[in-house]
């Protein structure tokens, strides 16, 4: 199968689609835009950029595409109220969220950009009380057998845990998932080398659509370093394909409580050269 095919009628031959070919893959010639390199990463540009819909591309068909009559833009001040008050949410109401919405989640955070447009990503949402359960009692077990040595018991937030996990002993109060009704654990293939770069791009995506369905969000730092370090109980939990790795995490639910300021940060840095 050819990889573009060009409606000649409808084609300008303004070039537009190989000049936003980020691989070079198409060309122009005097009868319009061709394939010149078999290498395509299925990016779309080509096809969505296209002013007069002339072309389409095997990889990235135009009957799949979304056609923009005027695309939304935020006014500065809406981008920057919109950017910033994005808040990571540790307390969420007793409430289930439904699986729907998590789906509708997630098929934004795919959408997010990824290195050479590998995607990859995938998800294994957790949302059932007793297995959230037994994963935050397993993570408490790691910690507090990983803060006993280095370099782990060596660094500055050591102190910080332990009383962590001294509260979660002593009250039971979930430390490490904070309760959340549902946990997104982004996954990718063990020899996708960009997957862990990807995942934090789709979790970004994530975390800014989530105040828009009503959904509150917090990255799992503990979820994540317990199953960085490959930690045999949680990961027979999870139960992962074998050739899958975890990558991250990301709590969910709805908020408990709504912010009322913007808060600040340090100071920007910038080296101009």
């Amino acid at each position: 199968m050819d990889l573009i095919k060009v409606n000649q009628e409808k084609c300008i031959k303004c070039g537009i689609c190989a000049e936003v070919c980020p691989t070079g893959t198409i060309g122009l010639d005097e009868n319009g835009p061709k394939a010149i390199e078999p290498f395509c990463i299925a990016c779309g540009h080509c096809v969505a950029i296209c002013p007069t819909a002339a072309l389409d591309n095997a990889k990235a068909p135009l009957v799949n595409q979304i056609s923009l009559k005027k695309v939304p833009v935020l006014d500065e001040d809406m981008a920057a109220i919109f950017l910033r008050s994005r808040r990571s949410v540790r307390e969420f109401k007793r409430k289930v969220v439904a699986r729907e919405s998590i789906q509708q989640l997630l098929n934004i955070a795919r959408f997010a950009p990824t290195s050479s447009n590998s995607q990859g990503v995938s998800y294994l949402v957790i949302d059932d009380s007793q297995t959230l359960s037994s994963i935050t009692a397993v993570i408490v077990d790691y910690w507090e057998e990983a803060l006993k040595q280095p370099p782990w018991s060596e660094t500055p937030y050591a102190a910080h845990l332990k009383a962590h996990i001294a509260n979660y002993r002593k009250t039971g109060r979930d430390v490490i998932l904070r309760d959340a009704p549902c946990l997104i654990i982004p996954i990718v293939d063990k020899n996708l080398t960009v997957g862990k770069d990807n995942t934090y791009y789709s979790l970004a995506y994530a975390e800014l659509y989530a105040p828009s369905i009503g959904l509150g969000t917090c990255i799992t730092g503990f979820f994540d370093g317990c199953a960085a370090s490959g930690y045999k109980p949680l990961l027979e939990i999870l139960k992962l394909p074998g050739n899958m790795q975890v990558t991250g995490g990301l709590m969910a639910g709805y908020p408990k409580y709504t912010y009322q300021r913007l808060v600040d940060r340090n100071p920007l840095q910038v080296i101009w050269r």
